[in-house]
């Protein structure tokens, strides 16, 4: 039988593939680098605009000296409120401290590197494009005797979060005169036979009519795998593929393995790895909710402890600050019988709880006067298999904590600071202690709500020069004119990430693949230092 399908060709000077943060600010830069035509593509249709950043929370983890560097960026923020802001400076060696610690000093040091140097003028450059930033006052900070308090390392979020952030580069876009085909997928890259640059790109329409679109040089910023469940089975591990997806169900990695065939593209990074988080298990199981969005997120497990069904306390709620943690415990949950939990607090830690993640039009609560009838109804209705064991893990957490204030009575509650409230104590110590803001759950009304393992994006991809962001050949030598960002490097993050730095490194390594796909495309040598004029 004859196909029906037919082809058409474009002609640009770079083509972005993705759209999300990484690959709008990918073609953004282009144009005011000197692109004269950028065209970015996407898979997915157009009302699933955004990748994964749409479903983010907005947060950018940014180098700056303090509220002074931070007021000017900001549209949330009054004089009177500004006078009862407590906000240190965080600079290059607290973020390069965190990155360390946080991934056991995995990362590659200049890719490390260029994110941290050059965080903080890449926000201003957001913000100069009409990204929308805010104090994050709702998921950062705690209001503490009167003054608010910011914690972790991390202060800014976009308005409306991942929605709004997408929107503001859409708008960006359009007024720099960016092309953008949605339902577009790229299949093949082609190089020059004798040059071995980059030649033209292979697409295909939601019709299956193919496009071929030539141009100096291509931007890969399509996101990892994790929406791909064969994949995470097989680079993540056996029952990756029972996680719940936080995000598109469009990153599903054929780009990655584009790469890889078409430019002999080096591989990096924990393949294995990624971030994942406590997630509600009443959520889709493939697919995030673009209205609902990052709401499904459970982080308040620091406020209260987690148990598993067998009534079991597994992981250190306190062990370190929520954004330091929560993209690794999901990991956590995922190794527990039948991949779920119990987060479990009483009504001194309810009161707590972050509204867009626990209001009661999101997620179903599981409310009792008592732990004994609490372990009930998770019994009952919600698969805890051992309800005793639940009660006696609770009683033996809350002696822990009675025997820890005998000992140490001077110390006071404070969930903004590490504040050495734990379990652990010269009487009695637990197996899995809680290190921190470790209060008993010994009073009534009591709340469950279970919890599953939400995958947001994956660690390995592919290696870039953290000058340019060309993307590295298996020779070790640069593929002229193919440039990455975004969640499709590796090498950044292992085992876990400070929190903030995924966005935060898209628009850093976006930017720089703009920059020097424009120098690329004009026939210029990529990496030379060049001012980046904005047209806005």
């Amino acid at each position: 039988m004859a196909s029906t399908s037919s082809s058409s060709t474009i002609d640009c000077d770079v083509v972005v593939v993705g759209g999300g943060n990484a690959g709008f600010c990918a073609a953004i830069s282009a144009v005011q680098s000197g692109s004269g035509k950028v065209l970015l593509i996407d898979k997915c249709p157009e009302e699933w605009a955004g990748g994964n950043s749409h479903f983010t929370a907005g947060a950018f983890r940014t180098v700056h000296h303090g509220l002074k560097d931070i007021i000017p960026l900001v549209n949330n923020v009054h004089t009177g409120t500004a006078n009862i802001i407590d906000l240190a400076p965080y600079t290059r060696d607290d973020f390069l401290a965190d990155l360390s610690r946080i991934t056991y000093g995995r990362f590659e040091p200049e890719l490390g590197k260029t994110l941290i140097e050059e965080s903080n003028d890449t926000v201003k450059w957001l913000a100069r494009n009409g990204v929308r930033f805010q104090l994050s006052f709702n998921r950062q900070a705690y209001k503490i005797d009167g003054r608010f308090k910011f914690w972790g390392g991390m202060c800014l979020k976009t308005e409306d979060g991942g929605k709004g952030l997408i929107l503001d580069h859409q708008r960006a876009a359009r007024k720099h005169g960016v092309t953008v085909l949605y339902s577009t997928a790229a299949k093949n890259i082609l190089l020059d036979s004798r040059t071995g640059a980059f030649k033209s790109l292979l697409a295909s329409d939601k019709g299956g009519n193919s496009l071929l679109i030539n141009a100096r040089a291509v931007i890969l910023a399509a996101g990892g795998f994790e929406a791909n469940s064969r994949m995470r089975s097989q680079y993540l591990g056996p029952g990756w593929d029972l996680a719940y997806v936080r995000g598109t169900p469009y990153n599903t990695g054929e780009c990655l393995e584009m790469a890889i065939r078409d430019v002999s593209a080096k591989q990096v990074g924990q393949w294995s790895g990624c971030h994942s988080v406590a997630w509600d298990a009443n959520a889709p199981a493939n697919t995030g909710d673009r209205e609902i969005s990052n709401e499904f997120t459970k982080s308040g497990y620091p406020l209260g402890i987690t148990i598993n069904n067998q009534g079991e306390r597994f992981f250190d709620e306190g062990s370190d600050i929520r954004n330091y943690t929560y993209a690794k415990f999901g990991r956590a949950i995922l190794a527990q019988p039948q991949g779920t939990a119990f987060q479990i607090w009483d009504s001194k830690s309810i009161p707590w709880l972050r509204d867009e993640e626990y209001r009661d039009e999101i997620v179903h609560k599981i409310r009792a006067s008592t732990i004994e009838k609490l372990a009930q109804k998770c019994a009952q209705s919600y698969g805890l298999e051992n309800p005793r064991q639940f009660v006696e893990t609770v009683k033996e957490y809350n002696n822990a904590i009675y025997q820890h204030r005998k000992e140490f009575g001077d110390l006071k509650w404070d969930p903004a600071v590490k504040d050495g409230l734990s379990t652990q104590s010269s009487e009695k110590s637990l197996k899995v202690p809680k290190s921190n803001w470790a209060l008993a759950v010994d009073e009534g009304p009591f709340l469950a709500v279970k919890v599953g393992c939400g995958v947001t994006f994956t660690f390995g991809g592919l290696a870039i020069d953290p000058k340019t962001a060309g993307v590295i050949s298996l020779t070790g030598r640069t593929v002229p004119g193919v440039f990455c960002a975004g969640e499709m490097v590796g090498g950044l993050f292992y085992e876990n990430y400070p929190g903030g730095s995924g966005l935060t490194s898209g628009a850093v390594f976006g930017r720089k693949a703009g920059i020097n796909a424009a120098l690329h495309s004009a026939g210029k040598a990529v990496g030379t230092t060049q001012r980046v004029l904005s047209r806005l």
